[in-house]
């Protein structure tokens, strides 16, 4: 050991001024990276605990890890923590109602108050409604917060305006980007599924870059606007290129099919009155029977008083046995019948109200990919024959619905064209992530040893300057006072020069004696 230190000595000696700061350096360098590293692996692992807070809940949350005396880490409204406390923080933050979130919720009603009317306790439930709301949307991912309106008509004991629905309305504050369409959706029915008698229609949603974006999710039946017409027809064409995408893909194999379909649609709302009349189907709508019976009788008073003379056929006997002193007697009986028949004529009403969205005409496109070819001498793709192309269009048209002839044919429905398709455009790019996924935990190493591979990097420097810079030259003054062996200077005699004194001298001055020897033999061949 006491060799190798006079070793160091011997070899800090013999080292130029120049050589010995930048070695200094080198070596302050190299012990400040390391020391930044141990520091650097001793610090503690922060994670997550709490992120987009909210001013009021952030200062809650750091009140209470300051009181604690817990180490955290914020970075804008995202609290960090050491990994080992993330979980026990939680659930004590939680147990003292940490976060509240943005707004207030049902916890308004956790404390019973007395007296309070009923207006109070109407505007409380809408506020607890509206927090509720927009703690649940501020979850979905790429909203970074939300604010919800809900606007109720009044509950009257008489309504005047029948007409009043509740509405609502939805702010939200995005990441970056945009949310969509589905989202959108989703939040319009998340409200209005929460309201009584909301619907979703009635639900705005805005951006805090001041975009609508629920105006073209309305459902419109009448297809009034240019916006709605567009949205059904890719709907339609949608629908109908997945339904024969997926029967051509389990034919000819996943990802060789591609079909484009396009659809006229009929926007117009069309209601047709119509009623016939049958002369011929006559039927009784209602039926009078009238019937009039009417009786007279006539004849001559006189005859035998008392009773005989007041039956007839006494009386009509008494006058014939009194000589014919009595008059004849006449009797009228009519009877009159009437009947009365109303007969209607048939007919048939019939109403037809045709909602916009019927299909006038459809069409298809559709690229196949050429059949891979099973002879390995012979690696070409092989076509379809006509009639195989025949076969696959037919189902398209068959799967398309549409009814062929009166000049409709399968070729002007369906344009199918077989190509060959880039080879494995799918597999080249699942490749091309992998090799980048691949050397991904080498650049996480690498990022954590930076602070190491960046000192060593710096060390490697100056020591590659040290063994550029050119060695100091020593003057021949300096060469004729050192001693010879026989200890003479060499100036005094030059001859004198032996192996014995050269080794002598570089022994004494390995890094420059080349050098001072080259400039004192060229001194004594001028002399």
């Amino acid at each position: 050991m006491r060799s190798f230190y006079q070793s160091l000595l011997a070899l800090w000696g013999h080292l130029g001024a120049n050589q010995r700061v930048s070695l200094a350096i080198a070596a302050m360098v190299v012990v400040a990276g390391l020391a930044a590293l141990v520091s650097w692996s001793r610090r503690p692992d922060y994670q997550l605990l709490y992120g987009r807070l909210g001013e009021k809940d952030a200062s809650a949350v750091i009140s209470q890890l300051q009181a604690s005396g817990i180490p955290h880490r914020i970075e804008g409204g995202a609290v960090y923590v050491p990994v080992e406390q993330v979980h026990r923080l939680r659930m004590d933050l939680a147990g003292k109602g940490i976060p509240s979130g943005d707004g207030i919720g049902f916890e308004i009603f956790d404390k019973g108050n007395f007296g309070v009317s009923d207006f109070v306790q109407r505007t409380n439930y809408a506020r607890a409604l509206q927090g509720e709301l927009s703690r649940t949307i501020s979850q979905l991912e790429g909203v970074r917060s939300a604010r919800v309106l809900i606007v109720q008509p009044e509950n009257r004991l008489l309504l005047v305006d029948q007409s009043i629905k509740p509405s609502a309305s939805v702010f939200i504050e995005l990441g970056g980007g945009r949310i969509s369409a589905d989202q959108v959706n989703a939040i319009r029915h998340l409200v209005s599924n929460s309201v009584q008698g909301l619907l979703p229609d009635a639900v705005a949603v805005v951006d805090n870059r001041g975009r609508v974006l629920s105006e073209e999710l309305k459902s419109d039946p009448l297809l009034t606007t240019a916006s709605s017409q567009i949205r059904y027809r890719q709907s339609v064409e949608d629908y109908f290129a997945r339904k024969v995408e997926s029967m051509l893909s389990a034919a000819v194999g996943a990802g060789n099919a591609i079909v484009r379909v396009s659809a006229e649609v009929d926007t117009d709302a069309t209601t047709i009155a119509e009623e016939k009349f049958d002369p011929e189907g006559q039927v009784v709508r209602s039926q009078t029977n009238t019937e009039d019976n009417s009786a007279s009788a006539e004849g001559r008073t006189g005859g035998v008083a008392g009773t005989a003379a007041n039956v007839p056929d006494a009386a009509a006997a008494g006058a014939a046995t009194a000589g014919g002193a009595a008059a004849p007697q006449t009797r009228t009986e009519q009877t009159r019948k009437n009947r009365t028949t109303s007969y209607e004529i048939n007919s048939t009403r019939t109403s037809i109200t045709r909602t916009p969205g019927t299909i006038r005409s459809i069409t298809a496109a559709v690229f196949l990919n050429q059949r891979p070819s099973a002879d390995p001498a012979n690696p070409q793709p092989q076509p379809r024959t006509p009639a195989e192309l025949t076969t696959l269009r037919q189902l398209v048209v068959n799967a398309l619905g549409v009814k062929l002839g009166a000049g409709v044919t399968a070729e002007n429905v369906v344009a199918l064209q077989e190509v060959a398709f880039p080879a494995e455009p799918l597999a080249i790019q699942a490749e091309q992530l992998r090799q980048q996924n691949k050397w991904q935990p080498y650049a996480d190493t690498a990022l954590r040893f930076l602070p190491l591979l960046a000192a060593a990097a710096l060390v490697l420097f100056f020591l590659r300057r040290l063994g550029r810079e050119k060695p100091e030259a020593v003057p021949v003054e300096l060469l004729r006072e050192l001693p010879s062996p026989d200890g003479r200077s060499v100036g005094s005699n030059p001859g004198s020069i032996t192996p014995e004194l050269i080794n002598e001298l570089i022994r004494q001055k390995p890094t420059n004696v080349g050098t001072a020897l080259r400039d004192w033999v060229a001194i004594n061949k001028q002399s």
